[in-house]
Formats: C-alpha cells, sequence, structure tokens
C-alpha cells in the first residue's frame, strides 16, 4: 500500500467528501464511530473515559466519540483546551451534538489550574491536535500533553498522537506517549520511525472508507511491503520446472570461527528455492559445510582460516552473496577488494565486506548496479557517516541508493529498502525477537537465492527482507521472541513460503472470478 504525505492525507479526505459525496461532518462521523466501536471492543470492563479535545476536527472527531460512548452508557468527561479560536466548522457542529445529550461534563482548559485530576483507572483519549501539526508544540497544549503522560493512564490517540509530525521528525518535541493509536485507512510515515514508537504505541489502522481510487491516481515515494505488493511480485512454480531453472548461486562466506554465519547463509539460501548453491570458504570449514548441508557444493580457498584469493568464474553463476563471518583480516581486504574489481554480477553485501567497504569507500562505486547491501544501523554508519535522527538516515539512504545505483536495505523494525529510481518500501513483517545473532546471515541467503531466480534486484530484495520477517514472526509465535534463534527463522521459511503461496493463489483466483463475473 502506498503511504501518503500529510498533504495527500488532506487531500484524500477532500476527494473523497466530492466523489462520494458525502458532508464532511458525515465522514468525520463515520471515523468516530469506528473509533468507538474498537475502543469499546478493546477496552474491557472499563467505564470512564476522560477525553482532551483541540477546537480542530481532531477535536470534533473527539466530541464525537464522547457522543457516541456517552449513547452506550459510558461516563464521559470532555476537557478542551482553550485558544483564540472559536473552532473548525465540524468541530462546532459536533460540540452542539454533544451539549444537546449532555452538557454537564464538558469542561475548559485555559490555564493551568484548570488542569483534571486524571485516577489511573480511567481511558484518555487524546484528540488535542491531529495530522495538520508543522511546528513543536509550547505553552499550555505542552503543559496539558506533559500531564496527561505523567497519569499513568491508558492513553488512546485518535489519528495521530498530538505533538507528532505526520512526516517530519519529531525528535525532542513534546508529544503523547499513546498506547493506542488508532488512525485511519493506512500508514502514516510517522509510524514506521524507531524514534517514534514511545509516542505511538500499537498501531491500529481502521478502515473509513476514503475512495480508493484516490491512491491508485497519486505517486507517493513511500510504500509498504504488505501482502498485496509480496502477491504481485511473487512467482508460483512452472510444474514442469528443474533445477537449471532456478539459478545458481554462490556466497562467499566464513573464516575461523565463524563458519556458523557462512553454514545459516547457505541454508537460507537453499530454502529461498534456489536449483543450486555453492559455498566458497576457508578449507577450515570444509567439513563442517559438508556435513551440515549435503545439498551445497563446496569450494575451498587456499589458506585454512581466512579468504585470501577470491579466483572464480563469475560467468557460472546466477547470484553472488558476500560478507557473513569473513572477518576483516588485511588478507581477506585485498581479496575482497581485487574481487570487486573485476565482478560485473549484482551482488548482495553484508556484513564484514561492508565493513571492508567502509575503510575504503571508493569500493561503493565499483560495486556493479543494482547490487543490494543489506546493513543495520551500525554499519549502515560506517558506510555513509552518522545520521542525527531516523528521517535523516532514511534520506540518507535514498540518497546513496540513487548515487551508487543500489539496493540499499536498512535493516530495523521497519526494514527500509531504498531503490536507484527514489522509492522507499518499508516492510510489514519481522519482530524484536528477530535481534538475535546470524538473523542478517539468513537474510543475506534469502535474497541471494531469490535473485538467482529471475528476480530483479528490487524483487529480490523486497520478496527476501518481506519472507524473512514472515520466517521471524512464525518461529516467535513458536518459540518466543526471547528464545528466538537464527536457525528457528531458517527452519520456518519453508512455512512462509506456504503462506505467501497460498495467499498469492487466492489472490489470483479472486482476481479470476472478479474478471469472469
Amino acid at each position: 500500500m502506498k503511504i501518503p504525505t500529510s498533504e495527500q492525507l488532506k487531500a484524500w479526505d477532500q476527494f473523497t467528501i466530492q466523489q462520494e459525496p458525502i458532508a464532511a461532518i458525515d465522514l468525520m462521523e463515520r471515523a468516530a464511530e469506528k473509533c468507538c466501536t474498537w475502543i469499546t471492543e478493546n477496552m474491557g470492563a472499563k467505564q470512564e473515559f476522560s477525553i482532551f479535545c483541540g477546537k480542530g476536527n481532531n477535536g470534533g472527531d473527539g466530541l464525537a466519540i464522547a457522543r457516541l460512548l456517552l449513547k452506550k452508557a459510558k461516563v464521559v468527561a470532555v476537557y478542551i483546551l482553550e485558544s483564540d479560536s472559536n473552532g473548525t466548522e465540524e468541530f462546532q457542529k459536533n460540540f452542539l451534538r454533544l451539549k444537546e445529550i449532555d452538557s454537564s461534563n464538558i469542561f475548559f482548559i485555559s490555564q493551568k489550574n484548570d488542569f483534571p485530576i486524571l485516577p489511573n483507572d480511567i481511558i484518555i483519549i487524546d484528540t488535542l491536535l491531529g495530522s495538520g501539526l508543522s511546528r513543536p508544540i509550547d505553552g499550555l497544549a505542552k503543559d496539558v500533553i506533559e500531564n496527561i503522560n505523567s497519569s499513568n493512564c491508558t492513553i488512546i490517540s485518535i489519528d495521530i498522537p498530538s505533538g507528532l509530525a505526520v512526516d517530519q521528525n519529531s525528535n525532542g518535541n513534546t508529544t503523547i506517549n499513546a498506547t493506542d493509536t488508532l488512525s485511519f485507512q493506512c500508514y502514516k510515515p510517522a509510524f514506521l520511525i524507531a524514534d517514534n514508537k514511545a509516542a505511538i504505541g500499537n498501531v491500529h489502522i481502521l478502515e473509513i472508507g476514503l475512495d480508493p481510487t484516490f491512491l491508485d491516481s497519486i505517486e507517493t515515494e513511500s510504500e509498504l511491503v504488505d501482502e498485496t505488493l509480496i502477491n504481485a511480485i511473487y512467482k508460483p512454480r512452472n510444474r514442469f520446472a528443474h533445477k537449471g531453472n532456478f539459478g545458481h548461486s554462490l556466497l562467499i562466506a566464513g573464516s575461523y570461527g565463524k563458519m556458523g554465519a557462512a553454514l545459516l547463509a547457505a541454508k537460507a539460501c537453499l530454502r529461498s528455492g534456489v536449483g543450486l548453491l555453492s559455498c566458497f570458504i576457508p578449507k577450515s570449514g570444509y567439513e563442517i559445510m559438508q556435513s551440515q548441508l549435503p545439498e551445497a557444493m563446496v569450494q575451498t580457498d587456499i589458506n585454512s582460516s581466512l579468504l585470501t584469493k577470491i579466483d572464480l568464474n563469475n560467468s557460472n553463476f546466477s547470484a553472488i552473496g558476500i560478507g557473513p563471518g569473513i572477518g576483516t583480516a588485511s588478507e581477506t581486504k585485498q581479496a575482497l577488494k581485487k574481487f570487486l574489481q573485476i565482478n560485473s554480477n549484482p551482488l548482495i553485501v553484508d556484513a564484514d565486506a561492508l565493513n571492508i567497504i567502509a575503510e575504503e569507500k571508493k569500493l561503493l562505486e565499483v560495486l556493479s548496479s543494482f547490487s543490494i547491501i543489506t546493513p543495520h544501523q551500525k554499519e549502515f554508519e560506517r558506510l555513509f557517516g552518522i545520521c542525527t535522527n531516523d528521517y535523516e538516515r532514511i534520506k540518507v539512504a535514498s540518497q546513496k541508493a540513487k548515487e551508487f545505483n543500489l539496493i540499499v536495505v536498512l535493516k530495523g523494525h521497519h526494514t527500509l529498502i531504498a531503490t536507484p529510481d527514489g522509492k522507499k518500501f518499508f516492510n510489514t513483517t519481522g519482530n524484536a525477537g528477530m535481534a538475535t545473532a546470524g538473523s542478517g546471515d539468513v537474510l543475506t541467503g534469502i535474497i541471494t537465492g531469490l535473485l538467482a531466480q529471475e528476480y530483479n534486484s528490487q524483487q529480490a530484495a523486497l520478496l527476501g527482507v518481506y519472507l524473512h520477517g514472515l520466517a521471524g514472526d512464525i518461529a516467535a509465535e513458536k518459540f518466543t521472541q526471547e528464545a528466538l534463534l537464527a536457525t528457528d527463522i531458517v527452519n520456518s521459511i519453508s512455512l512462509a513460503f506456504k503462506e505467501v503461496s497460498k495467499k498469492a493463489l487466492s489472490n489470483h483466483l479472486n482476481t479470476s472470478l472478479n474478471k469472469s463475473s
């Protein structure tokens, strides 16, 4: 799904109002009804609510939610933050509707002395400021937010936590720290940023019937890697295929004491469906690889412990992954440098290979076009410099993808895939349990295997990251996040493929039925 900017989100509302057609106040009512349903279904027996409203349309949402909760016999107090404005038209209409039902528990906050006492057994609903915020908040609004955050209450933010910008850096700004955020129709850029984790809490996207043709008609720089996108990428197997149809991958990996990284990458590569796999490793890893993974072919360096001379006929291979566990010894650095200078194949570059390149950044210029680099944050900073916040890091990743004609896979909770044409994709699978040794080696193996199977570099990166995260989710469900091992991720790749193929088939059948009807 596309990820609109704050301006595009406003335009989407207006497009729906004109095309449906529907009055703005009725669209607001639709959103409030969805919020009220979620709240009553998920807040258990909680009966008391304090709703904090600004005088914009976000505050209008809050007033509508208050009225709907009162109709469900909930105890509701409404606190309106005073300002010089009388409020938007929709705010005023919802204010009058609320007063007709119950005006006894509507209060106005014009100074600190007006702050209510907030028992920690109530639910706070935050509708102070919406997605139109363009600057850090200060003054009384800041004081109100700080008071709410200190209450130890469950806090539900509507649309976006107050004080948080939709698509700008909010580090250092005062924001609501929501327990849950109820937003509408699609993810906002801010929900994908690790810096914002304390503000957004658990994000829930509510469908409110915005006209889908608007999203189809616009271009966005950012997009989610979700089921829809993966269904469009995934290629089911032809039943007459043979192993030659699925490519030949090469993994250049391992050193003495780090053969586990090579083995994990190799296992994942084979699980990704590649037809053939060759591994180039130090001699000391030969018995390990052959005994633990008989499906892989093995070639060894002349050195027992290190990679010192990568002397291979690259034309034999459909895709090459390099880096897991190779170390950064001087001999390996020289071997990698020579290899990169003569190689013309797209590569998947990870781990120690990235660390070596970071020491001699001119090597970025000799990486073949549409190679895929897969740094975590520290490796990224070694390559491209320290960034002060996530928005800056995303911007730099996109710039470097364009500059060097690379796919940049910046690993994290919502892994970013930045492409040379300026597109930014954010993954939707994966969990914190995957922050474990070897997880990145597994990803390298998966992408290397997919790239060999006639997926292009962008498709291999997108599908690989999604499958990797999905396998991690399946493994965490079985073993818990705390006990998750990289081996568990490898062993769950088959189940991830099963889920993807099942949904792709279902989507294909539905599309066929729709066309025939």
